[in-house]
């Protein structure tokens, strides 16, 4: 008996022990992501995937602003609790910029830098290489004009299924513009420069830790060379050229902070599009409206509301319902006139936060 009940104990643990450690392992490669060099016609790309590479549903791709790279730029939106779901059901691919991802070699002295233009041209090979035919766009600053000019590009009519776009100027530089830059060059350094454009005057002023540790960050960069490249590549951007005329095909959500450097840029560019307007102050509003658009574009209709939208908060007072597309009628309705319609999936939703 003995004998009998030790050969059968044993595989079963075993076995046990084999599929917690696999799924463990699982879980570490799907929370450190996988890692690709990526072959475009312009160069290569570093790029970064999180979960499954299922192709059912557009995979996320998201896109950092100067003198951040992915990581440090889109880790704590997609690490917050509220996000966790959206995460799960989503592929995450982060794209750096060329030569921007964190211990990057730094590029020989003479380099030219791809323009705004050539980077947005990259993308489609990012697509290719993972198998994915559409992708919902995330971009901060210079990441959100590169993914707008992939959007628009009549090259790539329908590959993006919505765009998120997180404090973008949409401008070229003015004459007033260059002349500042110029001054701010001489009496600024390159972290300096950079770190206004990352924050506020106010979070300046204040010389929070995040402020402080991204100046660090910044100035300590193996890689400074090539974040002062892709500076003054973006400095040098063109206008986009995007009015009611000429918009994008796809649902857009527009996202400026408070006293952002560029929130006269982005209210201005929503203006001009004539779309609604949401304000919102709380990064768990942001995922609340985030999921939201999601819905809107048909994805995870049976998604559970959040805290935020149960504790029915003041800028989002509504009766809300536990009907997906009830509640989300409500959401996206804020700040439209005389219980108008939400807006329709070409139209573009400012959030401010």
């Amino acid at each position: 008996m003995q004998e009998i009940a030790i050969t059968e104990e044993k595989p079963l643990l075993t076995g046990q022990a084999d599929t917690k450690d696999a799924e463990l392992a699982a879980r570490i490669l799907l929370d450190q992501g996988q890692e690709h060099s990526i072959e475009t016609p312009h160069g290569v790309l570093h790029v970064t995937l999180h979960g499954t590479r299922t192709t059912r549903r557009p995979a996320i791709l998201t896109f950092h602003d100067v003198g951040l790279d992915s990581k440090s730029c889109f880790s704590p939106l997609f690490k917050f609790e509220e996000m966790q779901e959206i995460v799960k059901n989503f592929t995450l691919i982060h794209v750096d910029a060329p030569g921007q991802e964190e211990g990057a070699a730094a590029y020989p002295a003479g380099y030219q830098y791809p323009s705004m233009d050539t980077v947005a041209e990259m993308i489609p090979a990012v697509l290719q290489f993972f198998n994915f035919r559409t992708v919902i766009g995330v971009g901060v600053g210079a990441g959100a004009y590169v993914l707008s000019k992939f959007s628009v590009s009549i090259a790539n009519p329908d590959s993006v299924e919505g765009l998120v776009l997180i404090n973008i100027d949409t401008n070229a530089r003015g004459w007033i513009d260059w002349a500042a830059q110029k001054l701010s060059s001489v009496t600024s350094s390159l972290t300096e420069q950079i770190v206004s454009h990352l924050f506020s005057q106010e979070e300046l002023s204040s010389n929070t830790d995040l402020v402080q540790s991204h100046r660090e960050r910044i100035s300590k960069a193996s890689n400074l060379v090539n974040i002062e490249l892709f500076w003054k590549t973006y400095n040098s951007r063109r206008d986009l050229n995007i009015d009611r005329n000429s918009s994008f095909k796809c649902p857009v959500m527009l996202v400026v902070g408070d006293q952002a450097p560029y929130e006269d840029a982005a209210v201005s560019f929503c203006y001009s599009l004539k779309k609604c307007k949401m304000l919102l102050n709380l990064p768990a509003k942001l995922t609340e409206a985030f999921k939201y658009f999601i819905q809107g574009m048909g994805y995870m209709a049976s998604s559970c509301m959040t805290r935020l939208s149960r504790s029915r908060t003041t800028s989002l007072s509504s009766s809300y319902s536990m009907d997906g597309s009830r509640s989300r009628s409500r959401t996206l309705s804020q700040g439209s006139q005389g219980g108008q319609m939400p807006p329709s999936p070409s139209q573009t939703m400012e959030v401010s936060c």
